[in-house]
C-alpha cells in the first residue's frame, strides 16, 4: 500500500460511480450535498475541549473506558460508518500500515463505529486490525460529540440494493452514522485536533496525522 490514502479513497468512488446503477449513484451523490449544506462544524466538539468519558465495549465485548487509554499517553480516535463502507476499510488499514509508527510516539489508536460487538470483531480480522476497535451502540457518544448523520429515508433503497442491513449490523433501525472524524486527545484528555468532513469519500490522510502527534 504505497500509494496515499487520498488516491485510494478517489479510486473507490470512481469505482462506484462507473460501476453502480446511475440511479443509486444520483441518490448517493444528493445525500452528500444535502449533509454538505446543512453540516455545522461549529456544533461538533471543537479543538481545546476535553473529551466527554466514555465506556464502550471492543469487539470481544469487553469494556473500554476513555480514562485507561488517556493514562498510557495521547490516544488517535477515528469514527467510522460500518464494515460495509469501503471509504472506512480503506482508512482503518492505512492506520494500521502505519501503527509502528503512532506506537512508537506513545500513541494509542482506537476505531470507533456503531456496529455491534460481533460486526467489530469482523472488521478487526478482515482488516488485520491490532488495535481497539470500539463499539458506540446507538452512536450515543458520537452524539455527544455532534457528529452523528440522521441518513434521509432516500438512503434506505440504496442499503437494500447493496443488502447492507443496519439494523442487524447496529442493533436498531435508526439509520444514522457517525459522520467520519478522526481527533488527537492529548495525555490530559484535551483535544488537540479534528478532522471532520460530512464527504465521506474524503478522510484524513495518515500521514497528517503522524504530523498532527509531532506538534503536541
Amino acid at each position: 500500500m504505497s500509494s496515499t490514502l487520498a488516491s485510494q479513497l478517489s479510486a473507490t468512488a470512481e469505482g462506484i460511480s462507473k460501476n453502480v446503477a446511475a440511479p443509486v449513484v444520483s441518490t448517493l451523490n444528493e445525500s452528500i450535498a444535502g449533509l454538505q449544506a446543512t453540516f455545522d462544524i461549529n456544533s461538533t466538539i471543537q479543538v481545546g475541549a476535553s473529551l466527554p468519558n466514555f465506556k464502550l465495549p471492543n469487539a470481544l465485548g469487553n469494556e473500554v473506558t476513555s480514562e485507561s487509554l488517556v493514562a498510557k499517553g495521547p490516544v488517535l480516535i477515528t469514527f467510522y460508518r460500518g464494515d460495509w463502507c469501503p471509504f472506512c476499510n480503506l482508512t482503518l488499514r492505512s492506520l494500521q500500515l502505519h501503527l509502528n509508527e503512532f506506537h512508537a510516539k506513545g500513541v494509542t489508536l482506537v476505531a470507533i463505529s456503531p456496529e455491534l460487538p460481533n460486526t467489530s470483531l469482523s472488521t478487526t480480522e478482515k482488516n488485520e486490525l491490532k488495535f481497539e476497535v470500539l463499539s458506540d451502540i446507538g452512536n450515543k457518544f458520537a452524539r455527544q460529540l455532534g457528529i452523528v448523520w440522521d441518513q434521509p429515508k432516500s438512503l434506505n433503497s440504496v442499503f437494500e440494493s447493496f443488502k447492507i442491513d443496519l439494523k442487524e449490523k447496529n442493533g436498531d433501525d435508526s439509520m444514522a452514522l457517525p459522520i467520519p472524524t478522526t481527533l488527537l486527545v492529548d495525555a490530559k484528555g484535551v483535544v488537540r485536533n479534528i478532522h471532520i468532513d460530512p464527504d465521506y469519500r474524503q478522510r484524513l490522510e495518515t500521514t497528517t496525522a503522524l504530523a498532527w502527534v509531532d506538534a503536541l
